[in-house]
């Protein structure tokens, strides 16, 4: 009967990776306004998401911004740029958990995003 149902429904794991799909689509649609940026326009965003969350903003409202801010970092200096699978390890990440991954799915680039992310907040 489990089976059955987890066919159905995905297991817990698939559920949580759909719930990330619509902030990935979110991600993706400002890549071509982050990549238009200059080299210091990009530089500037991390002031300008600091000053955003000195306001009061919260860091869970930057999600899609600053992970498509280091996505479009990780392309102009590693020439790696994450792909949406990465992407989804990194929000897995960044609200506290643990993210398996196969072999080959790009562990590596995976922290970037959500190291940012908290990063902005000045604490450690």
């Amino acid at each position: 009967m489990l089976g059955f149902a987890r066919k159905i429904f995905g297991s817990s794991n698939d559920r949580k990776v759909k719930d990330f799909m619509g902030q990935v689509q979110a991600i993706n649609a400002l890549e071509p306004k982050f990549a238009a940026l200059s080299d210091d326009e990009l530089r500037m965003m991390t002031q300008a998401f600091r000053d955003r969350l000195a306001a009061g903003e919260k860091l869970d409202k930057l999600v899609n911004e600053a992970f498509a801010v280091a996505r479009e970092a990780s392309k102009r200096v590693l020439g790696q740029r994450q792909y949406d699978v990465q992407l989804t390890g990194g929000m897995i990440l960044h609200e506290g958990g643990i993210a398996e991954m196969r072999t080959g799915e790009g562990k590596t680039l995976v922290a970037i995003a959500p190291a940012y992310l908290n990063a902005l907040t000045g604490k450690g």
